[in-house]
């Protein structure tokens, strides 16, 4: 029990209080009934709140917003605004004056003038050529009779057609391969190289060409070659042919 007095709390059972020594008859003579400790002494369906509070303004409203003096537009009248007009399509736009393209300076080129080779530079590489081509074409044949066990008295016994293309293609491809890059072995020694027409560098198929109508040129004792002799350029039928010319190597 709760003493209504002193507030003591107690869970003894009497008819006073223990602390104070309060009398709780007292309590219900005076109308005043003594708190019980775990009982509530409102009713739980009793709100809380009984009156509605007023209400109240939005919070952006409540915040002090200071006033702006608005200005009042000044009265124009139609002649002025007729002037200004006029003023405005009479006065010269400004024009930015456009920057024009300086002209691009290509630095000229000067054509260089090759040395054509001669006649004794182009004799000399053709012959270091034919002694490297016939020494490879020896070392091969020679291989080929060491894995077929062959001795030099049973050569007749080697396939000659597949051995005769093996050679043909791979004297072919040495001169094409070196072509291509201007110069063979030979013309490394002697001092010259091979240019397209136009001081143009030389491609697979020209090179090609070239080989090949050389080579069919110089089958008949090499007289298809002839013309290189008497052409003011030195320029054989497979030069023409293939658009090449043979010259001096720079040093």
């Amino acid at each position: 029990m709760k003493c209504s007095k002193c507030g003591y709390l107690g869970f003894e059972v009497g008819d006073r209080c223990r602390n104070c020594g309060y009398q709780f008859d007292l309590a219900l003579q005076a109308h005043e009934s003594p708190l019980p400790l775990f009982v509530s002494p409102l009713d739980d369906d009793t709100p809380l709140i009984t009156k509605a509070s007023p209400p109240r303004a939005p919070l952006a409203v409540r915040r002090s917003t200071p006033d702006i003096g608005r200005l009042r537009p000044m009265p124009v009248s139609k002649a002025a605004t007729a002037e200004l007009a006029l003023d405005l399509q009479l006065a010269p736009t400004p024009e930015t004056p456009v920057p024009l393209p300086s002209p691009v300076v290509r630095p000229s080129v000067t054509p260089v003038h090759h040395q054509d080779a001669g006649v004794p530079r182009r004799i000399l590489a053709g012959l270091v050529d034919l002694l490297i081509l016939l020494a490879v074409d020896m070392v091969v044949v020679y291989f080929t009779m060491q894995i077929c066990g062959v001795s030099l008295g049973e050569m007749a016994l080697l396939p000659k057609g597949p051995l005769v293309v093996f050679l043909l293609v791979q004297n072919v491809g040495y001169l094409v391969a070196f072509t291509v890059g201007g110069q063979t072995l030979g013309k490394m020694v002697a001092g010259i190289k091979v240019i397209g027409d136009c001081d143009a560098s030389l491609d697979v198929p020209r090179a090609l060409k070239r080989t090949m109508l050389s080579l069919v040129l110089a089958v008949p004792a090499g007289l298809g070659l002839l013309p290189a002799l008497f052409d003011r350029q030195h320029r054989g039928l497979h030069d023409r042919f293939a658009g090449t010319r043979v010259v001096r190597a720079a040093a």
